[in-house]
């Protein structure tokens, strides 16, 4: 397959079972929070069970590849705080500018580009780096809109399935694990359902949202989708990342912004109207930018 190929190949799918979600949005009138909660508390942590149960990675290339997708993410809060306050935006939109800036879409969009670019060893790099990030979020992203302890970020990062799911997929790859019955046959077909589910899902998050280009949402947008593969690059590079784990933390790098963000600023504090609009907005660019990040991260890291 050619380059053009791989390029279209990775988002062409993407595109048809966002658009596909967004349809049936739009006709159907489909209620949109069981199938996301059951994908997010069910599919997905069957998703990251089964791949870390079945990874046959070495650990400090996983160890390194999720050093710096860390460090990439604070790299990202950086610049999105800084432009905030050279701007002089406000706190609550400062907030949210960070928040949309340090925590691209690694789950609905990052599985699913990996897999259709890379293959299962992109899909196995991308749930090393969707799970640092879930973990990032999830225990900073209350801090940065509302504050908190210490204590209560852990404890809402410990209620989450997902982090379960590392745990037991972790030990079940340490034991060797083999399940009877072929049970890891319906472990794998669970997972396997993960991926259309999450992007059915965001095609529904984009029938429910308004669209609005503006100032503010055009350069949280391109803050997300170019400024991030960039930093993503350099630091991978200086961690001696190379090849698939590389191409990987790029192409992640320049997903946009995480459907996530906007519900933690809905729930915590923060500007969820703008929120919401750079996380619709940064998804439909990033169908324009994807193809070009991947293009770029292939012939920087030498795959292909």
């Amino acid at each position: 397959m050619g380059g053009v190929g791989v390029l279209l190949g990775a988002v062409a799918p993407v595109a048809l079972m966002v658009a596909t979600g967004y349809l049936a949005a739009r006709l159907l009138r489909l209620d949109r929070g069981p199938l996301t909660r059951l994908t997010l508390f069910v599919l997905v942590p069957f998703l990251v069970f089964d791949q870390l149960w079945r990874a046959d990675a070495e650990p400090l290339g996983a160890l390194r590849l999720a050093a710096a997708f860390a460090l990439a993410s604070a790299a990202f809060a950086l610049a999105g705080w800084a432009v905030g306050r050279l701007l002089g935006l406000p706190a609550a939109v400062r907030a949210s500018l960070t928040a949309t800036t340090a925590f691209p879409n690694t789950g609905n969009m990052g599985l699913s580009v990996a897999l259709f670019a890379l293959g299962e060893a992109g899909l196995e790099r991308a749930t090393i780096v969707f799970v640092v990030a879930t973990v990032l979020l999830f225990g900073f992203g209350p801090a940065l809109f509302h504050g908190g302890s210490l204590r209560e970020q852990l404890a809402m990062t410990l209620r989450l399935p997902l982090i379960w799911a590392v745990v037991l997929g972790l030990a079940a790859n340490a034991a060797d694990l083999r399940l009877p019955a072929n049970l890891g046959g319906g472990v794998h077909m669970l997972a396997q359902g993960a991926i259309p589910m999450l992007l059915l899902a965001l095609g529904m998050q984009i029938a429910e949202s308004r669209i609005r280009v503006g100032a503010y949402n055009l350069l949280a947008s391109l803050l997300r989708v170019l400024g991030g593969p960039v930093v993503a690059f350099w630091i991978g590079r200086a961690l001696g990342l190379g090849g698939a784990d590389l191409v990987v933390l790029v192409l992640i790098s320049g997903m946009p912004a995480a459907v996530n963000t906007y519900l933690m600023a809905a729930e915590f504090g923060g500007d969820a109207a703008r929120t919401a609009r750079v996380v619709v907005l940064s998804t439909l660019i990033s169908f324009l930018t994807l193809p070009l990040v991947l293009g770029w991260a292939l012939r920087a890291a030498g795959v292909g």
